[in-house]
């Protein structure tokens, strides 16, 4: 019983049909298999061999703690690591190591400069290396690929140093501009805190006394300038009161004192002897008019008006030696008791003088704390304004002061490489095997094409015979039933045919599996 027997029927027609296939047509899929393998892992030996070096560069984090020093440059490795990328695969710097090391010796001739940088840019290549706890970047790896091993691992070398360096160039560049930038800052801040500083000089100074600082004091001062001022006024009365009664003391004194006339009935003041004379001399008229000279009464008369000539004549001199003396006061000697009144009158009008002299500066300079203490709130109002523009500046000018010596820390600390820096974890690698092309990846690839045109071959056969190779197909041609003829063969063609037909049926396909084995396991070797 056949293998098939116990299949459905239509799932051992179709066996059997591929079978068949395969039987008939296995020379069209093998040599299709057979001679594409062999020219894609043959191409494998004509190409030009590439030896890729690679380094693998640590990113290391600061030695001194963030707590201590703060960086002052950008955390993002990624975005600075591009920056340094596109300034390392420049074109200058691509074309010194181009020329440093005769690379592509072999298109110098018929490419450009800028064409030779973009194919030494394809060469180089650069991957990240994650840390799978939180997804930052750790290190990164440089790989450059060459012809020559030595070449490889010398410009490898090149970039990975380019890197280094370039990276502590970047991060000394960097946190020198932030520093000379928070230093220039500091420095417009320092002018601007002293230009409010001067502003609110100028206020208190030219409005000494009008501060809201000063009301305690001002308050202090009128409460007691008031309290002065009735003292002094309590005082001034009592002056005035004690002058009127010494004045009307000495007016008392004064009219006791004083008489009309003299002891022998002339006055005893200018105004009347002056009176007096034109009196006498009018009476001297009268009677000279009526009597001799010689008459008694003329002479008496003209004894009165001599003895009034002359005591006019003292009364003169008299008021002349004795000018604090007023007009029409008497001749007579001043007694003690008059001149103690006179000086404790004198002494009190001076106390009046400067009694008022004192309450008049006194309600000056209580109108003067007055005006202080009305112009007090807009002045506060005025100094309020002044001084949050001052302490917003000082706020301002202490942060930035506070910001340049954590900078200029840091840029210490950049330039002694104690920040994040880039250390060499593996050296550039030596190449011993080619990285291009892989042989075996290669021999499975010219199987998988060898296979796939194999059966593109075989469909397109199939397809063009026009042949019937089994009797499913002849019975689906005829409509009715098939009379079987056994053909005659000849004696001996069977045993022949058993001979020759296994061996060369199973050489070719044997041919192809060991030459396709034998053909992965050198390139297996090689890799």
């Amino acid at each position: 019983m056949s293998e098939f027997d116990g299949a459905p029927k239509k799932q051992r027609d179709t066996l059997a049909t591929y079978l068949g296939i395969l039987r008939r047509r296995h020379i069209g899929f093998l040599v299709p298999l057979l001679s594409t393998w062999m020219l894609v892992w043959g191409s494998t030996w004509i190409i030009s061999p590439e030896f890729k070096s690679s380094t693998l560069i640590l990113v290391e984090q600061p030695t001194m703690p963030k707590n201590y020093v703060e960086p002052n440059i950008s955390d993002d490795l990624q975005d600075r690591l591009q920056s340094i990328t596109q300034q390392i695969l420049s074109r200058t710097r691509l074309l010194f190591i181009v020329n440093k090391w005769h690379l592509y010796t072999d298109a110098r001739r018929r490419l450009t400069d800028d064409e030779l940088v973009k194919r030494m840019r394809k060469d180089i290549q650069i991957d990240l290396v994650r840390d799978t706890r939180n997804n930052e970047i750790s290190a990164f790896r440089i790989s450059y690929s060459a012809h020559s091993p030595q070449i490889a691992q010398k410009v490898t070398d090149d970039l990975s140093s380019l890197f280094i360096n370039e990276n502590l160039k970047v991060r000394q560049e960097q946190s020198e501009g932030t520093t000379k930038f928070i230093e220039s800052q500091l420095e417009e801040a320092r002018a601007h805190l002293v230009q409010q500083e001067e502003k609110v000089r100028a206020f208190q100074v030219g409005h000494q006394g009008m501060l809201p600082s000063q009301q305690t004091s001002n308050l202090q001062i009128l409460s007691g300038l008031q309290s002065q001022l009735q003292n002094e006024q309590d005082t001034l009365n009592t002056a005035r009161q004690q002058k009127v009664y010494l004045q009307s003391l000495l007016d008392q004194s004064r009219s006791a004192r004083t008489q009309t006339h003299s002891a022998d009935g002339l006055p005893n003041d200018l105004v009347s002897i002056d009176q007096e004379l034109a009196k006498l001399q009018t009476q001297l008229l009268d009677l000279s008019s009526r009597y001799t000279s010689q008459h008694p009464d003329i002479q008496n008369l003209k004894v009165q008006i001599l003895k009034a000539q002359v005591l006019r004549r003292q009364l003169a001199s008299s008021a002349k030696q004795n000018s604090t003396l007023a007009a029409g006061e008497d001749l007579e000697d001043v007694t003690p008791a008059v001149s103690q009144l006179r000086g404790q009158l004198h002494a009190n009008e001076v106390e009046i003088a400067n009694r008022e002299t004192t309450v008049i500066e006194l309600k000056s300079r209580i109108s003067e704390y007055q005006l202080r203490l009305n112009a007090e709130p807009a002045t506060e109002q005025a100094l309020a304004e002044l001084t949050r523009g001052y302490d917003q500046s000082k706020i301002t000018f202490d942060d930035l002061l506070k910001k340049k010596n954590d900078s200029a820390m840091a840029t210490s600390m950049e330039h002694m490489q104690q920040g994040e820096r880039f250390t060499i974890l593996d050296p550039p690698s030596l190449p011993v095997k080619p990285d291009f092309p892989d042989r075996l990846r290669f021999c499975g690839f010219g199987v998988a094409l060898g296979f796939a045109l194999g059966i593109v071959v075989v469909g397109t056969l199939e397809i063009l015979d026009d042949r019937l190779h089994t009797d499913s197909e002849i019975k689906a041609m005829l409509q009715g039933a098939m009379i079987y003829e056994i053909p005659v063969i000849p004696p001996g063609s069977v045993a022949a045919g058993r001979q020759t037909g296994p061996i060369a049926a199973w050489a070719l396909p044997a041919f192809t599996v060991v030459t396709i084995a034998a053909g992965a396991a050198i390139s297996l070797f090689q890799n």
